[in-house]
């Protein structure tokens, strides 16, 4: 047999390195797949790494079951009002009026029970349907008008605010008020005590809530459907999804859920405010963002959003033990936005 020529020895040497290019870019997809089948690690491993790095700089000041349930209590709002967002968000839309529904949730509840004489109960109910029907009018407009989500819901703040205010007159009930006369709205800020950890039921109910929508998208019909009109509307139409009923249902989800976060508003703060909670539309999507859930839809878990909204509270609370300006907090946060989206975008161009 004749030696190879120069022609063959030279393809030999660029197959192999070929073979060894696609070997790297194997386990370059590895990572790149452990990413994107487990999309909570991330914001797993900075929340471990933060309660690591402020416990060192803390010690038993930052462990103890105090603040712990404090960071819990302070996240619990704004996890609940995250978990909205994150449906509305797998589906590739955003909703800006999460924030306006809560608050004007709120407001219907206790003004409902002080203004109308409504009993307590009939007037949560009230809140809740108001908060769903504004739900729906953002899902119908976006499913069956086809207008972009952005001004949607943008349009929808603006009015659910300016209705709020309108029809509150700006007035504050008083947290004694409440006590005395309709206990139930404060239902959620009541507190118990579980191995010397301090625990209210608006923590519990935000823990649940996640639970169970973690459970929902994952192992229902309905949940797969979400992910599958986030990831390609068009396709998930051909196979016989009915996207616009999905839309509309995930609207109305979130509007409940906001809802809910009214309730617990009163008793995070003990009153009725018109004015409170008008930073949840940004928090909500700096914990899902965080959290790892795509912005472009069709990727993320709700685990994560939860895990995000813990690392917000972990560096609230830590900067604010150690003494450092507030500033900081915002400043590690908005590294933290920027480097989520950066990471969901390398794991989409290795993906692709």
């Amino acid at each position: 047999m004749s030696n190879p020529s120069e022609a063959e020895q030279g393809l030999v040497k660029r197959t192999e390195s070929v073979a060894s290019f696609e070997h790297q870019v194997t386990l370059l997809s590895r990572i790149q797949h452990a990413l994107h089948s487990n999309p909570a690690l991330v914001p797993l491993i900075v929340l471990v790494l933060s309660v690591i790095v402020f416990g060192a700089l803390l010690g038993g000041k930052f462990f103890s079951s105090f603040a712990m349930t404090l960071i819990l209590q302070q996240v619990a709002i704004v996890g609940i009002v995250g978990a909205a967002q994150s449906l509305v968000i797998l589906t590739a839309g955003i909703d800006l009026s999460v924030g306006a529904i809560m608050v004007l949730s709120s407001v219907i509840m206790g003004q409902f029970t002080f203004k109308l004489g409504m009993p307590p109960a009939v007037a949560i109910a009230c809140g809740l349907v108001v908060g769903t029907f504004i739900g729906f009018i953002n899902g119908w407009l976006i499913a069956r008008v086809k207008l972009p989500p952005f001004i949607v819901t943008l349009g929808i703040w603006q009015i659910a605010l300016a209705s709020n205010f309108l029809y509150s007159g700006n007035e504050t009930i008083r947290a004694q008020e409440i006590e005395t006369l309709a206990p139930l709205l404060q239902f959620f800020g009541k507190s118990f005590t579980l191995g010397g950890a301090v625990f209210t039921y608006g923590v519990i109910f935000f823990i649940l809530l996640v639970l169970v929508l973690a459970y929902v998208l994952r192992h229902t019909a309905w949940g797969r459907h979400v992910y599958a009109v986030g990831d390609d509307p068009d396709a998930a139409e051909l196979s016989g999804v009915n996207t616009k009923r999905i839309l509309i249902s995930v609207y109305m989800l979130s509007g409940l859920i906001c809802a809910f976060a009214g309730w617990v508003l009163i008793g995070r703060i003990g009153s009725v405010s018109p004015t409170s909670g008008q930073s949840a539309n940004i928090e909500s999507i700096t914990a899902v963002v965080i959290g790892g859930i795509s912005l472009f839809g069709g990727r993320g878990s709700i685990l994560g959003m939860f895990f995000g909204a813990l690392i917000v509270g972990v560096f609230s609370l830590g900067l604010r033990l150690l003494g450092a300006d507030a500033q900081w907090t915002y400043l590690l946060i908005g590294v933290l936005i920027i480097g989520a989206v950066a990471v969901d975008q390398w794991i989409r161009k290795v993906s692709a």
